[in-house]
């Protein structure tokens, strides 16, 4: 008898547990798509597992639904967008104007390197429900980077930590605003200027 059941047997040897992850892959990467294109409105059931090329009955195998889909997808690049920044920020010599800068730079960098992400920054975040929810956790794992670094930078920090946290969100949940307006076009500055006054900003709190 083979020791593998019919829900893990391979599959032109590839294990049920790899196909699934991969299906899975596939949804999140569909969603994203249509997400950063389409717009949320179109992010559906069957419009997502069409556009990954799978069955509508996969779907349900990987997600309860598509608001858990959305957000799977939007946490995926988030947490890139954080390592970046992170990975910016260690690379750059241990000095704050330069390490705030290229934390910053880093920013820009990110959402240029794929044309959705500036997309759904600037129109699906606000359009959402769901997506609304979850910018206000996104905002605070970006207070969390910002409290981390003045911590790694200064070795006193005059604030109270209740002080510093609410210093750091309302910088993080503001510039939030500030990028998506001027990434709609409602901003007439060019990103160098944006990028510099954000600095400026940021140096003169800290």
């Amino acid at each position: 008898m083979s020791q593998h059941g019919p829900a893990t047997r391979p599959y032109k040897g590839v294990p049920a547990a790899e196909r699934k992850a991969q299906r899975r892959a596939a949804l999140m990467e569909a969603a994203w798509d249509l997400l950063g294109t389409e717009g949320w409105r179109v992010v559906t059931v069957r419009g997502v597992s069409g556009h990954a090329g799978l069955n509508d009955r996969y779907f349900y195998e990987s997600f309860p639904d598509l608001d858990s889909l959305l957000l799977a997808a939007v946490d995926d690049q988030a947490v890139q967008g954080m390592t970046a920044i992170r990975a910016a920020a260690r690379n750059a010599p241990r000095h704050m104007a330069t390490r705030t800068r290229a934390a910053v730079s880093a920013i820009f960098d990110f959402l240029a390197e794929d044309p959705r992400r500036t997309h759904v920054m600037a129109r699906e975040f606000s359009a959402s429900p769901a997506l609304q929810d979850r910018k206000t956790k996104i905002i605070h794992a970006f207070a969390d980077i910002f409290i981390a670094e003045v911590h790694e930078l200064l070795d006193e920090v005059d604030l109270p930590d209740q002080d510093l946290h609410l210093t750091a969100l309302t910088i993080t949940a503001g510039l939030w605003e500030t990028v998506t307006t001027w990434l709609r076009g409602d901003l007439a500055m060019s990103r160098d200027h944006l990028i510099a006054y954000i600095v400026a900003l940021l140096l003169a709190t800290t």
